[in-house]
């Protein structure tokens, strides 16, 4: 996994590079022409187009972690009942959305976007099992104490208190067969245009650079429930110890 962030990386700059001068001199050709001609309608697609290579590369940046981060003390919970703001607005009808978070966990130290991130494609991974059906969406936070025993199968994660991050869906599950790709970089299941496959790989990229895990459980047609587990940190000095 290593070793294949490192290689995609190198090539997302280099693809930035080249993405930019298609994506500017695009704007400047689309900003000389009449708006109601035919070719400014097809370079609006190329734009649209470009916009989705660039999200691309940010998020194998992220996977690569070779983008830009900026590490503060947070409150959690704060995000959550923000990106909760955005789900409520854009998910439909069909889609019976519950929340239970828990305002006065213990901080993280993190960065905001990075939990955003992690919130959102879990979020994203769970509406698209639903989509077509419809169902039930549930988000969980709150703290908890785990012990060697608790972490018997994660040996090398530190005993402590976590922020435990939940999202459970309704949805068509994962079949057996793929549950151990799900975490790979570009596999996925989604059809042509709601996914690269970069979401999960993403989540377990930054989930782990925290000291963190992941678990997950899923049954074909009965839904699915990914668990993030991120480290309490107390002061400066306990991230260090």
């Amino acid at each position: 996994m290593e070793a294949i962030g490192t290689l995609a990386g190198g090539i997302a700059h280099d693809f930035n590079n080249i993405l930019a001068a298609i994506i500017g001199y695009t704007e400047m050709a689309r900003d000389g022409i009449p708006e109601e001609s035919l070719a400014a309608r097809d370079l609006d697609k190329v734009l649209a187009a470009g916009d989705r290579a660039a999200n691309l590369v940010k998020q194998i940046l992220s996977f690569s972690r070779q983008d830009e981060t900026e590490y503060v003390f947070l409150h959690p919970a704060t995000i959550a009942e923000k990106v909760v703001e955005i789900l409520r607005s854009t998910l439909p009808g069909t889609i019976e959305f519950n929340q239970d978070i828990d305002s006065t966990t213990g901080l993280i130290f993190a960065d905001p976007t990075e939990i955003h991130q992690i919130l959102m494609n879990l979020c994203t991974n769970a509406f698209h099992s639903m989509e077509e059906t419809g169902g039930k969406l549930d988000i969980l936070l709150k703290e908890v104490d785990l012990s060697r025993e608790d972490l018997k199968n994660d040996s090398h994660i530190k005993t402590g208190a976590f922020i435990q991050l939940s999202v459970c869906d309704s949805g068509f599950g994962v079949a057996s067969k793929i549950k151990d790709k799900i975490f790979d970089p570009y596999f996925t299941t989604k059809r042509i245009g709601n996914g690269m496959g970069m979401g999960l790989s993403v989540v377990h990229g930054i989930v782990k650079s925290y000291g963190g895990f992941i678990t997950f459980s899923s049954e074909a047609g009965k839904g699915t429930a990914f668990h993030v587990f991120l480290p309490v940190a107390k002061s400066k000095k306990s991230l260090t110890e």
